[in-house]
């Protein structure tokens, strides 16, 4: 454990967690509860916080602003939702935080309740010290950004539109507390074809939605291969190329019918440079040359290739002045490029200078009996409080 970190701090920052934890999350639920929660213990502490909601009012962001002053500060930005533990062999309860051998285990611990923790528990520090006066910090807490990156773009439109004075933005995802400097695109589309139903008996009298999805699913296997073959592998990724995968698949009713239907969903996460559009309208116009057969049988068959979400890419270069100073902060003795997507490149877009650095380590994210190590949680607690001592300027 982090010896210059007072014991106090961590602690307050493991029970903060723990109260976070304790709110279900996931993607498909409503996260007013923690929103609510956070907004709450903020106003105990004198911050006021804005809430963004969603269409339905079940979701919202949340924003606000710590400290006064003139000069513009940095945003601490983090995701409130998590992804499911239905069907994972969980140790204990993946809603209840749990302490075992250094590490706390819990749904969210790793990705990003951890660093929303460590940013709520710098408030109280933060307000107390002479920097209050002369500038803040801002805290910025997005929705849904497991199944897409819906939430932050209302949470940025509303940053922008409220005048908010930002100097620059830290997204604590897990990354063992290195700067993360790169990450590719992220991308996801579903596929749903419509067969006729007959009997497993009579093939001739159906269409089997689970074949031709079999033929679009085999389409995109030797496509990824082709766009591998054709991109130059980038070895700072542990991935070193672009990447197609089907990760998501259902259909048939019974063991003796032709499938009527079969949706799959498919995750493309690319490297700058190679086009994940190009790769959709690919699919697309291969599925017009399957249709005739289909609607031969069938005038109702066919095929329907749905977009859900693009990711944008981040990358930042050696000589970005936000991770020179991020770097040396952290005492960070190296950067990395990862395969997963994060919010940063939606605010980088936007025109804020941004890196990704966080607790905890992505391989656990997702995971059953998912952790955070309590000494990630010491060294993001004195990291942050070195960031807000020592402001970034743009």
């Amino acid at each position: 454990m982090n010896a210059s970190l007072p014991t106090q701090r961590l602690s307050n920052s493991v029970e903060m967690l723990r109260q976070l934890v304790s709110f279900n999350t996931i993607s498909a639920e409503s996260n007013l509860g923690l929103i609510e929660f956070s907004r709450d213990w903020l106003a105990a502490q004198g911050v006021k916080s804005r809430l963004i909601y969603d269409s339905t009012g079940k979701k919202a962001n949340l924003f606000a602003t710590v400290g006064e002053g003139a000069e513009p500060g940095v945003i601490l930005s983090g995701h409130t939702d998590v992804v499911p533990v239905v069907g994972q062999p969980w140790s204990t309860d993946p809603f209840t935080l749990t302490e075992r051998e250094g590490k706390l285990y819990g749904r969210g611990s790793a990705d990003m309740k951890g660093f929303i923790a460590c940013a709520l528990n710098a408030v109280p520090g933060y307000l107390a010290s002479p920097l209050a006066g002369e500038r803040p910090f801002h805290l910025a807490l997005s929705y849904d950004e497991e199944i897409g990156c819906f939430g932050v773009w209302g949470l940025i439109k509303d940053i922008q539109e409220s005048g908010a004075k930002v100097s620059a933005c830290i997204v604590g995802e897990p990354s063992s507390m290195q700067p993360i400097v790169a990450h590719k695109g992220t991308h996801r589309f579903r596929c749903c074809v419509r067969g006729k139903e007959a009997h497993s008996a009579n093939t001739n009298q159906g269409v089997n939605a689970i074949h031709y999805a079999s033929r679009l699913m085999s389409f995109l296997q030797a496509r990824a291969e082709q766009i591998a073959a054709g991109e130059t592998p980038d070895a700072n990724y542990p991935v070193p190329t672009s990447t197609v995968s089907v990760t998501m698949i259902d259909g048939g009713t019974g063991a003796n019918i032709i499938p009527l239907r079969c949706d799959f969903t498919v995750d493309v996460r690319t490297l700058p440079g190679t086009s994940f559009a190009a790769l959709l309208d690919e699919l697309k116009a291969y599925a017009r040359t399957l249709e005739p057969e289909m609607k031969a049988v069938a005038a109702d068959a066919g095929i329907d290739v749905q977009f859900i979400a693009s990711i944008e890419g981040f990358g930042v270069t050696d000589a970005d002045p936000l991770l020179a100073h991020v770097t040396r902060l952290a005492g960070s003795q190296r950067k990395i490029q990862v395969s997963f997507g994060t919010e940063a490149g939606i605010f980088q877009r936007a025109g804020i200078p941004t890196i990704v650095i966080g607790p905890g380590n992505i391989d656990q994210a997702h995971q059953p009996d998912e952790f955070v190590e309590i000494d990630q949680i010491a060294q993001c607690d004195a990291f942050l409080t070195r960031l807000l001592a020592e402001p970034f300027s743009n």
